[in-house]
């Protein structure tokens, strides 16, 4: 034990008075080693100066008044739920009989959703006949309008022979129309500018 010194550790268990298997030796050293001797007792003042500080405890609202301070961040399902939670339990009965009676509501009235929900989800033909309805009643109001509208501006003579003539009559009705509409616009400029001439 003479040809090396004491570790830590070993200093920690000479102070802390440990007992046991080992300790013999180290105390041995510690009385014949002049250096070992010098650390074992600078450890002994640091902890007999760190036994004479006063015990303080911190206040029982010390926690508190911290975690108000830390920003903590919620995730939105979490808050969602918190305020779910909040809102049921205020209109939740206080009494055991009411709110069983509330949640068995609760829960058949979930029931009949969930089995309307899932037979409409398997009457798939359903499904298709009532989009398909919806959707040529759309057309057919929108069809409807768009005839009115361009019957009322081009006339019901006009919107027959468009009619006949399918995408190509669109065409030059639509090119029929830039030309008078930029014949018009020409006219009266001009119209315009000789009487401010006159």
């Amino acid at each position: 034990m003479n040809h090396r010194h004491l570790l830590p550790n070993e200093i920690d268990l000479l102070l802390d008075g440990e007992g046991g298997f080992g300790v013999a030796p180290l105390r041995t050293h510690a009385e014949d080693c002049s250096e070992c001797r010098a650390r074992l007792e600078e450890a002994r003042l640091v902890v007999d100066a760190l036994e004479a500080l006063p015990h303080f405890s911190p206040s029982v609202t010390l926690s508190d008044r911290v975690m108000a301070q830390v920003p903590v961040f919620v995730p939105w399902h979490v808050a969602a739920r918190d305020s779910v939670g909040q809102y049921l339990a205020a209109w939740a009965p206080r009494s055991r009989p009411l709110r069983t009676l509330a949640l068995a509501g609760a829960s058949s009235v979930l029931a009949v959703l969930t089995a309307a929900i899932f037979w409409v989800a398997t009457q798939a033909d359903l499904l298709a006949v009532a989009g398909g309805m919806a959707g040529n009643r759309v057309q057919g109001v929108f069809a409807g309008v768009l005839r009115d509208v361009l019957g009322a501006l081009l006339g019901d003579q006009m919107l027959a022979a468009i009619q006949q003539s399918g995408l190509a009559g669109v065409g030059l009705a639509g090119a029929g129309f830039l030309v008078a509409a930029a014949g018009t616009f020409a006219g009266l400029r001009r119209l315009a500018t000789v009487r401010q001439r006159g």
